[in-house]
């Protein structure tokens, strides 16, 4: 199987549905001439010209307005953020135009839409740059929320997210776009709501998905068989739908669970999937749910209080430890 980077699947998927349907199209700041804020659009510019691969002004508000409309009327754009916490610019846009647009409309205005950009923190980007936004949009009903772990992942869902009719959250990150692997020969597409065990265990479950799956869950795992844990790890691939059966049955299995996320513990994902799993697997529970998350502060700047801010190896297995009464 052919190896790629995270952004070269990306560019595959889309540079591939355009072939394949021509009412697809991708607008956002730099993603035609500059080829991309991270090179992810390389390439299509020259390939698709000015008519699918669109500039946009500083302007988010504007432009996802711009793409909901085309949208509703037949076509079937992926907007480009910058990164996603521009998009907070266009809130009102996704939340209250694409996300209620079907039920508004008494299902006659579909909106085939994608919107897509990295998330979360790189570094030192400082607070307002680093926002792991996945749990806010996954609150609003109508919007699907992807967050791809992998380039495999990353091609095949994104492709499912241009085909679909629905408006669909596409998160990615800075630090992963480099990251190498290999990925299926030909055409695929992964279905949301379908999740994956990553690593098949029998002591604990943790839940993870993205780049704290891939840059510190995974080290984690290797970490606790050192101490002769066996962790079982699942990346539910996309955030919203959630792949409930599969957590259910691995923690009806390990009888313990800890959630890994990058965002703050308030309201998080894992906030719902500690929900989920006690009111749907309660008597499999040998131990309360534990979450690993950032702190509940603004991300600082400073590389040293940033770093302790997020998730590390280290918390995950003290957490790890704390559900098996080893701490």
């Amino acid at each position: 199987m052919p190896v790629v980077s995270y952004r070269e699947a990306l560019n595959q998927a889309m540079d591939e549905e355009m072939q394949r349907d021509e009412r697809v199209f991708l607008m956002g700041e730099e993603v035609a001439l500059y080829n991309g804020a991270y090179k992810v659009s390389q390439g299509l510019y020259n390939k698709w010209g000015g008519r699918r691969i669109i500039d946009t002004p500083i302007a988010e508000a504007g432009f996802a307005g711009i793409g909901i409309g085309a949208a509703m009327a037949g076509l079937r754009p992926i907007v480009e953020f910058m990164t996603w916490n521009f998009s907070l610019v266009a809130y009102d846009q996704l939340v209250n135009n694409a996300a209620k647009m079907l039920s508004m409309s008494g299902g006659h205005f579909n909106v085939p839409i994608v919107f897509r950009g990295p998330g979360g923190a790189a570094h030192n980007l400082a607070a307002t740059h680093s926002q792991a936004l996945e749990s806010i949009y996954a609150h609003i009903p109508g919007l699907k929320v992807v967050m791809p772990s992998n380039p495999k992942d990353a091609k095949g869902l994104l492709k499912t997210a241009i085909r679909d009719n629905n408006p669909t959250i596409f998160i990615e990150s800075e630090v992963m776009y480099g990251d190498k692997a290999e990925i299926p020969e030909g055409e695929y597409t992964i279905p949301f709501g379908v999740g994956e065990i990553i690593k098949e265990g029998s002591d604990v479950t943790i839940v993870s998905w993205a780049k704290v799956l891939q840059h510190i869950a995974v080290k984690a795992v290797v970490e606790l068989e050192k101490f002769g844990i066996h962790a079982e790890l699942i990346d539910p691939r996309t955030i919203k739908p959630m792949d409930w059966d599969l957590i259910v049955k691995s923690v009806q299995k390990t009888n313990r669970l800890v959630v890994v996320e990058e965002g703050w513990p308030f309201a998080g994902v894992g906030a719902q999937i500690a929900f989920e799993i006690q009111h749907r697997a309660f008597d499999s529970l040998d131990a309360p749910i534990e979450r690993v998350t950032q702190e509940d502060v603004p991300l600082p700047y400073a590389h040293n209080l940033e770093v302790a801010s997020l998730p590390s190896v280290e918390r995950v297995i003290r957490a790890v430890k704390k559900v098996m009464y080893l701490d």
